[in-house]
Parts: structure tokens; sequence; C-alpha cells
């Protein structure tokens, strides 16, 4: 049973001290009715002996001490969930602000899910076709992974979220598609931006949208990922779709977790955030993944900006360990307009070889990939030695490695914003680009592959 205060001993900003309290849980859901009878809500932030702390989801103006109704509602934030939810847009509390009718759930699920038993998991597989040839043919997104991409301020990963969420399938996967997309902490242009990209391409029809915006409460927006990853648990393991979680923009998250950390008077860690960042970014990429004998999946894709471009900051390293390889995107490529300026020197995908090969995207998919990087990291190290020796040092070869490490960059990695390539054009342009290379130098791929694959194609094609 709710029950309901009026023992607000003070208030600090989003933060009310209820006294007297008894038998409250951390994280339990408040309602709150201020004097003007406007009804609000907030969480449990901390409990300490007979003092609640509770931080309120909405503005405090016109709330005071002494008329205020601070009702403990006795269980945790939920979120109702039903297929209706595909096509719909909610706030950063699961609250339609499409304009459409208020949903009729199904059911109605705690936010904080529960964790997959290591032992029912099945392992990731199945190859994510993205339409980007800088991730499916370099480092593929597999069915169940989790794979990040780690940006600066200012890059254009909002562009290649949004592309990715519209352009995204699962190649020869039996099931439905869907997307669940979660924006944390954006501007309200960034929010038309991702919703008039979903509608503009029918791809709202198949996708869930929750919107976070700048001026909403820090707390809301450590709720928003949590439903977002609740609405997917429901479409994956209740309705057996799979399912492409794209979180955009963790660094937000991360920030509003440590400003209700110093509000609760914690002992920061590294950089001011909290000493439990690891585990409260576990709890949710640990959602990601495949049940068995459920067809259902849920792959994840979390957007972050490293704060001066330092791998090492807290987000990006921590994100890391608990990922499966990350995608990168390079400033210098940016500033080249090339777009995606995915650098696929360092970005990786631990998962590649699961979701490629024979039956999956092609039988020379690994080959080519290897041969592909091999062949740019040459051209990389050819690049650097011009600048310091002058083009005139290099060899031939390695004149030759310079202008493929050109060519890769300004036809393979260089896309168009609304072009979709399949992977049998990503392949074929990947073999394209090794016709400029001796044929004593690829290595990496059999005779066999080279003979079916590379005859047919003419030098400098697609070039």
């Amino acid at each position: 049973m709710a029950k309901e205060y009026l023992t607000i001993k003070d208030v600090v900003g989003p933060l009310l001290f209820v006294e007297k309290v008894t038998d409250v849980k951390y994280g339990e859901l408040v309602e709150l009715e201020f004097p003007s009878g406007k009804i609000g809500r907030g969480q449990v932030l901390d409990i300490s002996t007979d003092i609640a702390v509770v931080q309120s989801f909405e503005s405090t103006q016109g709330l005071n001490t002494t008329q205020t109704r601070v009702k403990f509602i006795g269980r945790g934030l939920q979120l109702g969930v039903s297929k209706d939810m595909l096509g719909r847009i909610f706030d950063g509390l699961g609250r339609p602000m499409d304009g459409g009718p208020k949903l009729l759930p199904e059911k109605r699920v705690d936010i904080h899910g529960n964790p997959i038993n290591p032992y029912a998991r099945a392992y990731p597989s199945d190859f994510i076709e993205t339409g980007i040839s800088a991730i499916d043919g370099m480092n593929p997104l597999v069915r169940g992974q989790k794979l990040p991409i780690f940006s600066g301020s200012g890059m254009p990963h909002s562009r290649l979220a949004a592309q990715i969420a519209r352009q995204s399938r699962v190649l020869g996967g039996e099931g439905d598609f869907a997307v669940v997309f979660a924006a944390m902490g954006i501007t309200f242009e960034e929010a038309n931006y991702f919703i008039d990209q979903f509608k503009s391409t029918a791809a709202i029809e198949r996708a869930v949208l929750f919107i976070n915006l700048a001026d909403d409460p820090p707390v809301e927006r450590l709720a928003t990922p949590r439903m977002a990853l609740t609405a997917a648990e429901y479409l994956a393991f209740d309705l057996n779709m799979h399912v492409l979680v794209i979180m955009t923009d963790m660094t937000y998250y991360c920030e509003a977790l440590r400003e209700v950390s110093s509000a609760r008077k914690e002992v920061p860690g590294r950089r001011g955030y909290p000493g439990y960042l690891y585990t409260d970014l576990a709890t949710m990429y640990e959602r990601a993944g495949r049940i068995k004998g459920r067809s259902g999946s849920i792959t994840q894709i979390p957007v972050l900006t490293m704060p001066d471009d330092d791998k090492t900051h807290p987000i990006p390293d921590l994100t890391g360990y608990i990922t499966e390889g990350q995608i990168i995107l390079s400033r210098d490529l940016h500033r080249r307009n090339i777009y995606p300026p995915i650098d696929v020197m360092p970005s990786l995908s631990r998962l590649k070889e699961k979701g490629i090969g024979e039956g999956k995207t092609r039988a020379d998919h690994s080959g080519l990939s290897n041969q592909l990087f091999a062949a740019y990291a040459r051209g990389k190290e050819a690049q650097e030695l011009s600048v310091i020796l002058g083009e005139a040092a290099l060899s031939d070869l390695d004149k030759t490695y310079l202008r493929f490490a050109g060519d890769f960059e300004t036809t393979y990695v260089n896309q168009g914003e609304n072009e979709e390539r399949s992977i049998e054009e990503t392949l074929t342009l990947g073999w394209s680009l090794l016709a400029e290379l001796p044929k004593g130098e690829l290595k990496r791929v059999s005779e066999e592959h080279i003979e079916k694959y590379l005859p047919v194609i003419p030098a400098k094609a697609g070039i």
C-alpha cells in the first residue's frame, strides 16, 4: 500500500529530503502532489536512517515543505509494453510525445530487468547488414553483439547512428527486425533530426524511439536507456524479433550519473565519476544477447563522445572492457570530408569471424577483409615515410600502396549518407581495390577466390 507523507525537511534544487519515513526502498517511485494540485513524479536516491532523499523528475518550482504531499508507490519505475509500441515516440520516462493515443500495455515491466543467465546465453551469430562498407566489410556487426561507436565532439556520430538505424537488417535471418533508438541529453534540433530521419524513410514503422532532451532532469536521463532496453527485451524475447538497440550519447548518461552521485555526496572515483560506473554500464550492456531456444535477439550499438578525443577517458575505457570491440571515428578523415569517418585501423569487431563466411555473407569475406586491412596498413606506413623522406624516396611498390590507401579512404570508406551498399556491393568494391596491387602481394586471399573474383573486375573499377 502506498504511503503518503507531509514531512519534507528541506528542498535543494531537484532534491527533496523527507523525514520520518519507514519501509522505503532505494529506487522506489514517488508521486509528488504540489500545493497547486499538480502531480509530479520522482525517485528515491538515498535512504539514511529515517530520511529519504527524493529526486523530482519535474521542476520543483512552486513546491514547499509544508503543503507538498510525498507518496511512496512501493515499486520501481515500470514500462508498459505492447506490440503497438512500434512506430511510436516516447519521452525518457516512456510517456508518448508524438501526439498519439496513450499506449494500452499488455503488461508492465520493471525497467531494471533481469540479467540473462550465462548458461542460457546463445553465442552471437548471423550477420547484420548496416549498408555501410567500413562496418560490413571490415568490422561486421553480429546479431547479439555489443559494438559501440567511439566519436568526438563535433563528429557526425548522430548522422551515422541514424543511417545505421534506417538501413540495418539481418541478412538471411528469420523473423521480424526492429530498431529501438534511445537518445539522451540531446537538443530539440537533434531530436527533430532523428524523428525526421525515421519518418522520411518509413523506418519509423519498425522502430521505437525514446527521446530525452538536454533540459530534462538528470535522473530521467538515467532511466531512458533502461526504458529502451526493457522495450527491446519485450520485442525480442516475447515477440521473437531481432532488435537493434542504438543508444546515443552514453557520455551524457554518465555525466548525469556523476551529477546524481555528487548530489548524494558519494565519494568520487576517476575524474569525478562514481566508483560503480563500470558496474552501472555493465547492467545495461549485458542486456544484449541471444537466449537458447528463443529466436529473438538484442544487438546493441552504444554511441559515445570521447572528451578531448581521449580513448583512456573512463567512459570509453570502461565501455571497451565490457563490449565486444569498437568502431572509432577519425577526426582527420572528418576534416577531409570523408563520411562516415570510420578509422578502420583501431576499430575492431571481436565477433567478426562468427558472422561472416559461407552461408552468412560470402566465402571470401574473411580473407578479403584481412587483405584490405593489411594493404591499407602498408599504405599508411608509406604515407608516414613520404611525410618524413618525401614521396620521391619511396619505392614503386610503396607508391602503389600509398595510392591504394588514398583510394581505400575515398571510395571504400567514403559513401553517401543516404547510400546503402549491399554486402555484395561492398565485397565487389573491395576486390576492385585489390586489383590495383600486384597479384603477388595478395597473400591473405586464397588462389581460388582470386581466380573467381579478381579477374572479372578490371583494375581501377569503381574508382
